[in-house]
């Protein structure tokens, strides 16, 4: 048969037309409303936060004075707000700058209500500067406090709490306890803004729901038309330019992929690699700025859950049309072989099923957010604290799936690995490894097979695999000792450093966006700690290997070129060698594109792995261990 492109060159043409339009209709979503703050935007924003407190707007508070009862955030916020409400805004950079000001205004006020005068901290100075010995006293310093009713009561716990540490405690001099005592009030004045205000924490999510919530034009009155217009346009167009495929010969044909600008790190693929690093920055760090990308998918979340969408919910969905669409190149790819068709079915049911309906149906019944087939230490939060909490907390049915996620860990994970190698879960389970073998596909033959990107990969892997159990331990001794200190380190700031550097950086903005770059393996190879942990266990106690006949081996390096995780199968296969490496994910490609089935995927007796006889030159063998 003729190749495709001669066969259906105008379906092709126009699907690529077709997935062209609706990617830049995407795109230029991204710029196209405008943003008006109102008092509703606000109470949208705060509402899965904390209960809107319906306090008239009309209501002043006075800078010099402190109400006897606490004021609601969301009322200071209204109140603070007052100024922006009703202007219009055409670009959300500048919007955000602003909500970023009013944030600002809003811990400022919030600092004036609950924090401590200049006078009282002079006193609370004084009074303890006059105690025998220079000895702080909490109950002298709790008297200088003014004001009354219950924001007096609150104000007195956090001195409480903040300087409590410092009872009973002398100092030598009287400028040792000043200086000791300011120190820990500005800890008071940071926990203040922190706890009682808009936290650095909670700021990124008030400001994603005040933006998209303060929304207007196209995109918010006409959003279903446009969802079906971006994804409707790009998805069509895909599988148009995808299903000519099927009156080609099956199986990789090379294509001059080493000369396309795509596939080759050209100006294409280095496009579509910023584009994939830069979405993964937004997504983890900048979610605000993605807003109108959200609204695209709120009607469908509502349809699909109850609930409005966030950007992770716009990620998911993102994260499944590209396994699906993408996984019907790879069935029409490679659907001369049964192995890669239910390889490949199963990575789109998991995805689709266990990664995104049932996780999202969960969360629609007020159950637990979990991905049942997601395993720690990928799945590194599982063990943190308010994770634990909400499995306690939430019955038999959280009971289980605490129980379900140990018995992947200490039983499904070694037990599977030994009866099939690293394949049951990185090439056949995985939601990482469907996006790489689906949307990753064209770039497996841009990861490094030298030796020293085999070194280093050794040394990244198994280091995460050691920060991840680390840091692990560490926040279990906190959960079942409440301190927060593990041999001298804090471990919610393990935490939050595993979170940023692996669970953002790492895993997503490089190990997605440097597929046209690097690899479509970049995180499964370099960074994964559970494919280190299944690696250990399958290059030393595993059924798995790929066979080789070193007889039959012709060097013509299609096993190599086209290995994902950078093993250079050649060489294997040259001297007659097992490949048992930990790092190989039983894809099974290297088998496909060898032209003379020299290679085989095997599960047998372990002890054939190693210490069989491997060819050394044209007329001798040796045996290796």
């Amino acid at each position: 048969m003729g190749n495709h492109k001669e066969t259906y060159p105008l379906i092709r043409h126009l699907g690529l037309l077709l997935f062209l339009a609706g990617f830049g209709l995407f795109i230029g979503i991204f710029f196209l409303s405008d943003y008006r703050l109102t008092e509703e935007a606000l109470q949208e924003a705060f509402s899965y936060k904390e209960e809107v407190a319906p306090m008239a707007v009309s209501q002043t508070l006075p800078d010099d004075t402190r109400p006897a009862t606490p004021p609601p955030l969301y009322w200071l916020m209204v109140k603070e707000a007052e100024p922006m409400m009703g202007e219009t805004y055409n670009w959300n950079f500048s919007f955000v700058d602003r909500l970023n000001d009013l944030f600002e205004r809003t811990n400022e006020r919030v600092l004036a209500i609950y924090g401590l005068s200049d006078d009282e901290i002079e006193k609370i100075i004084e009074v303890s500067r006059l105690e025998t010995n220079l000895e702080y006293n909490t109950t002298l310093a709790l008297a200088q406090l003014e004001g009354e009713g219950q924001l007096l009561e609150e104000r007195q716990q956090l001195l409480r709490d903040y300087t409590g540490w410092m009872e009973g405690r002398t100092y030598e001099t009287s400028e040792a306890l000043e200086q000791e005592l300011r120190s820990t009030l500005e800890g008071l004045e940071m926990g203040i803004t922190e706890g009682e205000g808009i936290s650095s924490y909670s700021a990124k999510g008030y400001l994603t729901s005040l933006v998209k919530y303060s929304t207007i034009g196209w995109i918010a009155n006409y959003t279903w038309l446009f969802f079906w217009l971006a994804f409707g346009l790009s998805t069509a167009g895909a599988l148009m330019y995808i299903l000519p495929g099927l009156g080609t010969v099956a199986g990789i044909k090379h294509n001059n992929i080493f000369f396309s600008s795509l596939k080759n790190r050209g100006w294409l693929g280095v496009l579509l690699g910023t584009f994939l690093i830069l979405f993964y920055i937004i997504l983890y760090f900048y979610p605000y700025y993605m807003t109108n990308w959200i609204l695209l998918v709120e009607p469908f979340c509502y349809w699909m859950t109850g609930n409005p969408a966030s950007e992770f919910f716009l990620y998911g969905f993102l994260y499944t049309l590209a396994v699906l669409v993408m996984g019907v190149r790879m069935l029409i790819k490679y659907r001369h072989s049964n192995y890669h068709k239910i390889r490949t079915a199963s990575l789109m049911f998991f995805q689709l099923a266990f990664a995104f309906i049932i996780p999202e149906i969960l969360v629609a019944l007020n159950k637990p957010y979990f991905d049942f087939k997601n395993i720690w230490p990928l799945n590194y939060d599982f063990f943190f604290d308010y994770r634990l909490d909400e499995f306690l907390a939430n019955g038999t049915l959280g009971l289980f799936m605490l129980g379900w996620g140990i018995a992947l860990i200490i039983i499904a994970v070694p037990l599977f690995t030994y009866l099939y190698g690293k394949r049951w879960y990185c090439s056949w389970v995985c939601g990482c490894g469907a996006l790489a073998e689906n949307l990753g596909d064209p770039f497996r033959q841009l990861s490094n097979k030298s030796v020293e990107a085999w070194n280093v990969e050794r040394a990244l892997v198994h280091s995460v695999l050691v920060f991840a159990v680390g840091m692990t331990i560490a926040v279990l001794y906190t959960y079942f000792t409440a301190s927060s200190e593990f041999l001298g380190i804090s471990t919610y700031t393990l935490r939050e450093i595993y979170g940023f550097a692996i669970g953002a950086v790492f895993a997503g903005v490089v190990g997605t966006g440097f597929y046209p770059l690097m690899g479509n393996r970049v995180w499964c190879r370099y960074g994964c700690p559970l494919a280190a942990y299944i690696g250990i266990i399958q290059r030393f106690r595993s059924r798995f290997r790929i066979t080789t006949n070193g007889g039959q081996c012709i060097s013509c390096g299609n096993c190599s070129t086209y290995c994902e995780m950078g093993i250079d199968v050649r060489w294997y296969a040259q001297r007659g060698q097992n490949v048992v490496r930990a790092s190989c994910v039983g894809c099974g490609i290297c088998a496909s594109v060898c032209p003379r089935g020299v290679l085989k995927l095997e599960n047998k007796d372990p002890k054939g792995r190693f210490g069989n006889p491997i060819l050394i030159g044209n007329e001798h063998v040796s045996v290796i261990e």
